[in-house]
């Protein structure tokens, strides 16, 4: 297996092209074209997760946080991320990162928590903007299934829980071809009306170029009339954040100590008691300040993030608990996350996990 093929399943469960502006994720280091020996999932690159991935035989790392997050003007060795990256290149060890693409996954970061949590009906807490796309194409009757069954195999028409949604309509259509065409029906150079049915679906957009090339194949016309829009409505299965519910209410202090317990930290700092119950959680691994308004908006009784700063706990405004649990803390389960799904989809070689605490916080 080359690595670029490990790429390719890890976007069917985390497209990069839902990873956020600011992010760099993807292959860091290496060359996708390379074959693999074996793959070793981790929270954070750090040199000694290289001497790991180099004693236990793996040249591809699959990284959650991208070592390279800004831009490097020179490799002396100098820094900590220099030293990764010169180490990277001698030892011919590849490095993927998936970062904020697994933040935005309906089954990703925040899905995690929310399963250690044992919350129930998760929703996305913010939904990304213009991820759904609309297809609109036009075909004679006759080949209009074909077509559609084309789409729907590479992705077409799903819509959240339903798949293989699709409308048509029958219209006219005319057409003349130049002196250089081969049309289907009709002749070059003579005006043609023709009956023809309109085919619309929606797609996600990372199947953008899989849904253009299915329907080039599919499509019995020389010249392929069709539009790609994209459209403005919330798209449930991708975002930040997630919004669920405990089984049952628990009072201030009873969830707090369950956070602490089902987290497995030793200490969560958070806003005034709001002396009121907890059964709606917002959640939202990392830094999740941005996300306060949002969670309050929802309703959320709680919201389980980290990085908040000061002022940030004065924002909850006695209408919501803040609980900051650590950022290492709200992401640990992620590593176990990429390596269960590897290990299920890849048995022809090792898929290992990091076994290397790279939490960069200790507490006294």
């Amino acid at each position: 297996m080359k690595i670029k093929e490990v790429i390719t399943i890890l976007d069917e469960f985390a497209p990069l092209a839902y990873a956020e502006d600011f992010d760099n994720t993807g292959l860091l280091v290496g060359d996708q074209e390379a074959s693999v020996t074996g793959i070793l999932v981790t929270l954070d690159t750090l040199e000694s997760v290289l001497d790991e991935a180099i004693e236990k035989k793996c040249n591809l790392i699959v990284s959650f946080h991208p070592i390279l997050f800004k831009g490097l003007k020179k490799i002396t060795g100098a820094t900590y991320v220099e030293r990764v990256v010169q180490k990277a290149i001698k030892n011919d060890i590849h490095i993927f990162a998936i970062h904020t693409a697994l933040d935005n996954s309906f089954e990703g970061v925040n899905a995690q928590i929310c399963n250690t949590l044992e919350l129930a009906h998760k929703k996305i807490l913010i939904p990304q903007k213009q991820t759904i796309k609309k297809l609109t194409t036009y075909a004679p009757s006759k080949v209009v299934e074909s077509i559609k069954k084309a789409l729907f195999s590479v992705g077409g028409g799903t819509i959240g829980n339903y798949q293989e949604c699709s409308f048509t309509s029958q219209g006219t259509a005319t057409f003349k071809g130049n002196e250089h065409s081969n049309p289907v029906i009709g002749s070059k150079g003579v005006n043609q009306t023709t009956s023809e049915v309109m085919i619309s679906m929606t797609f996600a957009k990372h199947l953008e170029k899989n849904i253009i090339s299915a329907l080039h194949e599919a499509h019995p016309y020389e010249e392929v009339a069709y539009e790609i829009t994209t459209l403005d409505n919330n798209n449930q299965h991708i975002g930040m954040g997630m919004i669920a519910e405990l089984e049952n209410p628990m009072e201030e202090d009873a969830f707090l100590m369950y956070l602490k317990e089902k987290m497995n930290t030793t200490c969560v700092r958070h806003s005034k008691k709001t002396n009121k119950p907890i059964k709606k959680v917002a959640v939202l691994g990392g830094s999740g300040s941005f996300a306060i308004r949002d969670a309050i908006a929802q309703g959320a009784d709680a919201y389980v993030t980290s990085d908040l700063k000061y002022h940030d706990f004065y924002t909850a405004e006695n209408k919501i608990l803040l609980a900051d649990i650590g950022h290492y803390e709200s992401e640990q389960y992620t590593k176990e996350l990429l390596h269960t799904y590897l290990t299920k989809k890849i048995t022809n070689f090792a898929v290992v996990l990091s076994q290397i605490n790279t939490n960069p916080i200790s507490y006294f």
